[in-house]
């Protein structure tokens, strides 16, 4: 989806010039980039990477060296590396995301300034992506700013574009299941943020909520969390329980799987599992969803343990 959001025509207009890196950032990106693919696949020798940072932090063709540098970060593992340790990258990207905020509510954000944010996010996931970037990019508490995004309501497309482009940053962050990250995203409260999706949005934000919180479930702090009060237990349950009847509707297997899997992590916690025996939707235990589970074996052997622990 993120790469299928268009920008403009690449150009030419990019002025040449070298980005600001120290001596010492400069050391590190080379030793980080030639150990792993090796240098011949590393941005840092790309003199094009350069020219389109520089024009982003520098020049005049911000939109289309956002799109540019979209394109590199498919070819390149070391670019959120690159990135961070430009001088004025964070800052411009900070920028571009912060200028739409005005535009969120009344709702008024068009597709081309959807598109360029959503350019601007990409780079923000390739950042958290990486293991060198994601701990400064939370100690920097970056993610607080595409909050405001996430907790928009609009259905038109600009705006599910923005939802889903934030979540994916998100899920690039909890993807590599780092307690800090969800010990970060449990105190800025992120679960309502994602249960609001998952009730109101589109599919596919709805699926990338599902997996945030069930990453954030599979934590131990993250359950703990979500079971020690029966209020915040009570909001997850009846949003998952939400997704079970819209399911019956339009059963989408990837959804189910996720939806499964946070309720069998529930039944971790004692007092969840006691609870999800009086209410555990009919449609789990019935076999309404036989037939979309033949596809998904995992996803099946998922629910027999799940109703087996709940008997």
């Amino acid at each position: 989806m993120l790469n299928s959001i268009q920008g403009q025509q690449p150009t030419n207009s990019a002025n040449a010039g070298e980005v600001n890196l120290s001596t010492e950032n400069q050391n590190e990106l080379n030793n980080n980039s030639t150990s792993g693919t090796g240098a011949i696949n590393s941005s840092v020798n790309d003199k094009m990477v350069y020219s389109w940072i520089t024009e982003f932090a520098y020049g005049p063709n911000k939109e289309q060296a956002l799109l540019e540098l979209g394109k590199k970060r498919e070819m390149y593992d070391d670019l959120a590396l690159v990135l961070w340790n430009s001088f004025g990258v964070i800052s411009c990207l900070l920028a571009e995301i912060v200028s739409v905020y005005p535009l969120l509510s009344p709702p008024n954000l068009t597709i081309q300034a959807s598109n360029r944010v959503c350019n601007a996010l990409a780079l923000m996931q390739c950042i958290a992506s990486h293991n060198e970037t994601r701990g400064p990019f939370l100690l920097a508490q970056i993610p607080l700013f595409l909050y405001p995004f996430l907790n928009t309501t609009s259905k038109q497309r600009p705006f599910e574009y923005l939802r889903l482009t934030s979540l994916g940053v998100i899920g690039a962050l909890v993807k590599n299941d780092t307690p800090e990250v969800i010990q970060f995203l449990l105190t800025t409260e992120i679960i309502p943020l994602c249960l609001k999706i998952m009730e109101s949005s589109s599919e596919l934000n709805k699926t990338v909520a599902i997996f945030i919180v069930q990453k954030i479930l599979l934590d131990d702090s993250g359950l703990n969390y979500i079971c020690q009060t029966y209020d915040r237990f009570d909001a997850v349950a009846k949003v998952l329980a939400s997704m079970v009847k819209q399911l019956v509707e339009q059963p989408t297997t990837r959804f189910l799987r996720h939806l499964i899997k946070c309720y069998l992590r529930l039944t971790d916690n004692m007092e969840a599992r006691n609870t999800l025996k009086k209410i555990l939707p009919v449609e789990l235990k019935d076999g309404t969803f036989s037939q979309v589970l033949k596809e998904d074996e995992n996803a099946q052997q998922s629910l027999d343990m799940l109703l087996r622990n709940l008997q």
